[in-house]
């Protein structure tokens, strides 16, 4: 897809963020599917890559956990801890031999050097199973916990975990589900874990006396993609 100059270049400011960080490298592959960014309400830009055609030649693993974990099923008065995982997709490798099928090119600015072309080394957002796969592989690095704390409730969807327990968690814990998720290259973001209330996981708000759905403010005018993106987003929650 042709870019404008403006997209163009913020295009290259993310490329080059996401190459530093080894999340690509760069290729010859064939499999070469576009890109484009749109920019968030922050202001800020953001990369997409679409699959779609790339989508199309893979068989899908379905959806593992259909639904959302509801809180209501917890222990009264049980402590909880929540947290949640940074870029959870790009803390996940491809297997080398999978990279070259989520490859793109991106356009020299003003055709002053030839075009560069990339493919993703970790899981790519709008890749079919990159759902599926994350919460496989988040599953699979917090068993140990479920092994270690056999009376402990750990509940997670995608990048969200909730952790509750009869005993509040001792800093002790908290720092065993860091190194245990550390383990399997999973961050934790510091600043979004929650260990008092009111807690907020998955839509919901939690006191230690009520459980209510978190107030959800629809904006209906679409004005642009970002618009359409956040409106569908919203209405999962309903």
């Amino acid at each position: 897809w042709p870019l404008k100059r403006e997209s163009l270049i913020h295009a290259h400011e993310l490329v080059k963020e996401q190459f530093q960080q080894g999340h690509l490298k760069l290729s010859t592959s064939p499999w070469n599917t576009p890109i484009f960014v749109i920019k968030k309400k922050s202001g800020k830009y953001r990369l997409l890559h679409d699959l779609r055609a790339v989508n199309d030649q893979m068989e899908p693993m379905g959806a593992l956990q259909p639904g959302l974990p509801s809180p209501s099923m917890l222990p009264e008065d049980w402590p909880l801890l929540i947290i949640d995982l940074k870029d959870c997709f790009f803390t996940i490798a491809l297997h080398p031999n999978d990279t070259k099928r989520f490859a793109f090119t991106l356009p020299a600015i003003n055709r002053g050097e030839p075009d560069k072309r990339f493919e993703w080394t970790v899981l790519p957002q709008g890749m079919r199973n990159s759902p599926t796969l994350c919460q496989l592989y988040v599953d699979n690095a917090l068993q140990p916990l479920r092994d270690k704390w056999p009376k402990a409730i750990i509940y997670h969807y995608m990048d969200d975990v909730l952790f509750a327990q009869p005993e509040p968690f001792t800093p002790q814990q908290i720092d065993q589900i860091h190194v245990t998720l550390a383990t399997a290259s999973l961050v934790i973001a510091k600043e979004k874990v929650q260990q008092s209330s009111p807690w907020r996981y998955l839509g919901w708000t939690i006191t230690e006396q009520t459980i209510r759905p978190q107030k959800l403010q629809l904006q209906t005018e679409i004005k642009n993609l970002r618009d359409a993106q956040k409106l569908l987003g919203d209405l999962q929650w309903l």
